[in-house]
């Protein structure tokens, strides 16, 4: 980032990240550049060392900030001493019999506001006294030919109070600058994570609407479905004992429909698992016990799989009050669903559970990682809504149930992107 030119505040990186600086030059350059000219054009015009100096004034002006950024910690303290040379050399060739007498001693402002805008209170008052000093330097050889009366004294004295008031109230200046775009870019920041927690908040309630709606409409609907399925289940029990051992063809129709019905019969079951409100039996439980009882469930429904699971317990985590037995339930299905999405080749699966007093009052957050191929980012918002599925042979009704049972005990539950490229989901 290149430093903004001498007489105006260094923005902060923080702040700056908010406002990026161009790397044109901008239009106090062109405003100093002129300023430059006009002394140029000022008597002496003919001598040439007064130009030179006056374009070597420029040329550090225009490129301070590479400078700065190729000589990282000392390059802004060699920025303000070239401007002091050529600052004096500039009061050497325009002075009028003596180098003190020239009018042009105000271009010590430039390394002094330069100093102010890149140094503390104690650094700009370093460089100040250095300018002051490098010219004051011209007092001596004056006196080797001129008597100092005490109106020389006066002002020259002025003109120095004039440089370290220059230094210190720009420096002043510069420190509030800084300040207020501190208390900006936090202002931003907060204002950004309460943005981001809004459009979570939005999200999960437009999310319990939809599921709710939805469980609403289903509830009826499955109850209707669910009395001809017991019809046709009966029928096809009574057809298979009567066709049993006479029809062979018959009581293998009768089988694949009693086995299709059983299939159905489940899903309507889920369904309505999903739909039907639930009544949260509330009682002091350990997370991770309930945690491990759900590792050990799915790790008995697929012994020969190939995962690596990693328990990352805080230590001493409080009891909360969770339907013990619905909590079960939603991590078995995630875990499950872990273990399904890494397959044969198997991976790594972390679950950790943490107290989290300052984001939540008594709440534990608790994150279940695996390393399978992860979920599209275009699906991570729909994923919790019923019928959407990753699987082939999914129902998409697990996590629409999961987020139910989290919804009910006014928890949140989310989905990131893992640390090696898998699905996290967060409680």
């Amino acid at each position: 980032m290149q430093p903004p030119p001498a007489g105006l505040p260094a923005v902060p990186e923080k702040a700056a990240a908010l406002h990026p600086r161009r790397a044109t030059i901008n239009w106090l350059d062109v405003l100093f550049l002129f300023f430059l000219a006009g002394l140029a054009v000022i008597p002496p015009i003919n001598e040439w060392h007064k130009q030179i100096t006056l374009l070597a004034i420029g040329f550090v002006q225009l490129f301070e900030g590479q400078i700065v950024a190729r000589v990282p910690g000392r390059g802004r303290a060699y920025v303000v001493l070239i401007k002091i040379a050529l600052a004096s050399l500039l009061i050497a060739h325009t002075g009028e019999q003596v180098a003190i007498n020239s009018s042009y001693y105000p271009i010590y402002y430039i390394p002094i506001i330069t100093a102010a805008v890149y140094f503390g209170p104690w650094g700009s008052l370093f460089w100040t006294f250095l300018s002051a000093a490098a010219y004051c330097s011209y007092l001596f050889p004056a006196l080797a030919e001129f008597s100092l009366e005490e109106s020389d004294l006066v002002e020259l004295a002025t003109r120095i109070l004039f440089f370290f008031f220059i230094g210190v109230i720009v420096n002043r200046l510069v420190i509030q600058y800084r300040r207020e775009a501190e208390r900006s870019h936090a202002a931003a920041e907060a204002l950004a994570e309460t943005n981001r927690q809004l459009e979570n908040a939005q999200a999960e309630a437009r999310r319990s609407e939809r599921l709710a709606a939805l469980g609403q409409m289903s509830a009826g609907l499955a109850h209707e479905i669910r009395n001809p399925l017991g019809v046709i289940k009966g029928s096809a029990e009574m057809l298979q004992q009567k066709v049993e051992g006479t029809n062979p063809l018959a009581s293998e129709m009768a089988e694949y429909i009693y086995s299709e019905v059983n299939r159905l019969s489940s899903f309507v079951t889920r369904f309505l698992d999903f739909a039907r409100p639930e009544k949260l039996a509330l009682a002091r439980s350990s997370i991770t016990e309930i945690l491990d009882r759900a590792l050990d469930n799915v790790r008995e429904r697929y012994p020969d799989a190939r995962v690596v699971v990693m328990r990352d317990y805080e230590p001493d985590i409080p009891e909360i009050f969770v339907d013990a037995q619905l909590c079960e339930s939603a991590f078995t299905n995630l875990i499950q669903n872990a273990y399904e999405a890494m397959g044969a080749p198997g991976g790594d699966l972390r679950v950790s559970a943490t107290e989290e007093n300052e984001k939540l009052q008594d709440g534990i957050a608790i994150r279940i990682e695996d390393t399978g191929p992860g979920i599209p980012a275009e699906l991570r918002e729909q994923i919790f809504n019923p019928f959407v599925t990753t699987k082939k042979t999914g129902t998409g009704l697990g996590l629409s149930i999961v987020s139910k049972v989290v919804d009910e005990h006014h928890g949140s539950i989310r989905i990131e992107r893992g640390s090696k490229g898998g699905t996290r989901f967060v409680i």
